[in-house]
């Protein structure tokens, strides 16, 4: 059992060494704003699926994430065109709906947003956010031309809040690898700038009963969308 043990110990310690020597992808993004109050600051990456963008800000120690995923009403393939986007929750964008704001002229395009910290280490316990759809207004990101390709971003939200606990039945038969697992992750997340395996659902998590709010407020983002 030591020697098992001693491997395992042997094989994190080689792992975070080995991210650790990597560089992280120098940007000139920027993202910061308050979360609960907190100050959170980023250097956030894009990624790009058909017209689809997806913004991930991370940081880790203890691991944070904030994501957003939008569209514009125009679909095109550039950059999202600036102006007022409604943020959402998952379940509510439909061509319908985009049809009915585009034509009310109020805003450009929906968004989603999702906020995940690392609340007990290593990955054992997380405090999740996601938007949602509720009475009124929850939220919403104001998209402006700098220069250079850049956008800026403004933003204040209301997220929807849960606990999420790693299930006794996960820690015990995932042992050692899935430690392992967690650090890699950490380490590869620290490395690269992207976010890796933090979404505690369908992951050997459990949803707490009870929500919460998470209040993100003073959010500022600047992002360079050509390709």
């Amino acid at each position: 059992m030591k020697k098992i043990t001693l491997s395992i110990l042997f094989s994190i310690i080689i792992t975070i060494e080995l991210f650790a020597q990597k560089q992280v992808i120098a940007n000139e993004n920027t993202l910061s704003a308050l979360i609960d109050g907190k100050e959170f600051s980023s250097q956030p990456r894009r990624i790009k699926i058909g017209n689809y963008y997806w913004i991930t800000a991370n940081t880790t120690g203890p691991d944070k994430s904030l994501r957003f995923w939008f569209v514009d009403f125009e679909k095109t393939d550039k950059a999202p065109v600036a102006g007022k986007y409604l943020i959402v929750d998952e379940k509510y964008p439909s061509e319908k709906t985009w049809k009915q704001m585009l034509a009310e002229g109020s805003f450009k395009g929906m968004a989603v947003v999702k906020y995940v910290e690392e609340t007990r280490a290593p990955r054992m316990e997380y405090h999740v956010g996601n938007s949602w759809t509720g009475e009124g207004k929850v939220g919403e990101i104001n998209l402006s031309p700098i220069s250079n390709g850049f956008l800026e971003g403004t933003f204040t939200v209301s997220l929807a809040g849960k606990v999420w606990k790693e299930r006794v039945s996960a820690t015990v038969f995932g042992g050692g690898n899935r430690l392992l697992g967690k650090l890699t992750d950490k380490a590869k997340t620290s490395a690269t700038g992207y976010n890796y395996d933090i979404d505690p659902e369908g992951n050997g998590y459990r949803r707490q009963d009870g929500e919460d709010k998470i209040e993100i407020t003073n959010g500022k983002f600047k992002l360079k969308f050509d390709n």
